[in-house]
Parts: structure tokens; sequence; C-alpha cells
């Protein structure tokens, strides 16, 4: 299933629910990206973000009692592409975010093909 398009592209998965994580890292390494990191956390993503080159991120809204705004915040002066994953949908954005990508779960790899094709052009 690996796509010419996704080739070597460095992706950041920000996610706390294992089984969620698990079939996102799944799906993205088979159409090619390459995982850098898989967390659960705002700091361990900000802590990836700062050692690591990236493509593009997928950002759980809310991750425990934490949301991941913050990380939105570091990725956007960096020009990092990020898409929102989201239980609630567009209606489930902090209004600043309003516009960005948004994936709903539950999600296909056919929506997540979509959404990452649309963040990485």
């Amino acid at each position: 299933m690996s796509d010419p398009r996704f080739a070597g592209r460095r992706v950041l998965i920000v996610e706390d629910e294992s089984m969620i994580a698990m079939l996102l890292e799944d799906i993205i390494t088979d159409l090619g990206c390459i995982v850098v990191a898989c967390v659960a956390t705002v700091a361990d993503a900000l802590a990836s973000i700062e050692g690591d080159q990236l493509d593009a991120a997928l950002l759980d809204v809310n991750l425990g009692s934490e949301q991941s705004y913050g990380i939105a915040d570091v990725l956007g002066p960096r020009a990092v592409p990020y898409l929102f994953i989201s239980g609630y949908g567009d209606r489930g954005i902090d209004p600043r975010y309003q516009g960005r990508p948004v994936l709903q779960k539950p999600f296909t790899a056919d929506s997540i093909e979509q959404a990452l094709s649309g963040i990485l052009g």
C-alpha cells in the first residue's frame, strides 16, 4: 500500500489512546511515511519537535487532561503542516484553529491517506 507521495515523509503522531496510536502508526507506515515518534503528551511531543525534523504531524486534540493546541502553536511558525484528530469533528476544535484540517474519529485508512495528502500537498 506504500505510496510514492508519502515515501520517506517524517510524521509525528500525538495520540493518548494506545490502540488508536498503534493503528495510526501502522497506517502511516504502510503509506510509506516514517513515524519519527508516537507520543501521548504535550511535553513528549514538544521534545520530539525539538529533536527531529518533521514533514507533518497528527495531533489528537484531547490528551487526557491536556489539549494539543500548544503543539500546534510550535509547529505553525516552523511551517510544519499538521491536522487535528477529534471525535467531535470540526465543532470540537478551539475557534482559534478553525479552518485547520480535522480528521474525525472513527477514521479509516483512506481518510488518513486523504488527510495526509491534503496537508503534505
